[in-house]
């Protein structure tokens, strides 16, 4: 019989509603700059969506409020390091400018400050657009029909028309590719 004298998780004796035995010290409940700073240690949030967080987890929009100013006061939030963040890591996956413009705008960020983001990008929207192109239809480049796919699936990513027009119509000669043989 598992734990006669105890109960069936290793014998440890629970208090009267099931709970931590008396002896145990509960932790009280994490202020609203806690709980907000929990959220940042994981990745950036915008202030927006700060607020929204604390505020779906049961927190009085005066007191997010003043958790959030604390912690931008303090260097912990910054829209602008939250904004050059999503820039990085949606170039990474993929998108384009307008696609990330876009995304920086639902964050609530200033235009300045959503411009500024997108001017840290410094390489080339084209090359990141062909990326894209050969991950989906290899190093060879789109084949003739496949070329309005490409050039669909770049303007649903967010590329400029230009960009799209590069990368889809791209022969593998063309970006130095060292199979070509073009010496």
């Amino acid at each position: 019989m598992p734990g006669a004298t105890g109960d069936a998780q290793g014998g440890r004796s629970r208090g009267v509603n099931g709970d931590a035995p008396s002896g145990r010290k509960r932790r009280p409940p994490a202020t609203a700059t806690q709980r907000a700073l929990g959220l940042l240690t994981r990745r950036e949030h915008s202030r927006k969506e700060l607020l929204r967080k604390l505020a779906a987890r049961g927190v009085e929009a005066d007191e997010a409020r003043t958790a959030v100013e604390r912690l931008a006061g303090a260097g912990w939030q910054d829209d602008v390091r939250f904004a050059e963040s999503l820039v990085r890591a949606r170039v990474g996956g993929g998108y384009g400018p307008r696609h990330i413009r876009a995304e920086l705008g639902t964050h609530g960020l200033d235009q300045e400050v959503v411009t500024a983001a997108l001017a840290t990008f410094d390489g080339d929207w084209a090359e990141v657009a062909r990326d894209l192109v050969r991950r989906r239809f290899g190093d060879a480049g789109p084949r003739e029909a496949q070329r309005r796919k490409a050039a669909d699936l770049l303007a649903r990513r967010g590329f400029e028309g230009e960009h799209i027009r590069a990368a889809a119509r791209y022969e593998p000669d063309e970006i130095g590719d060292p199979d070509s043989g073009g010496d």
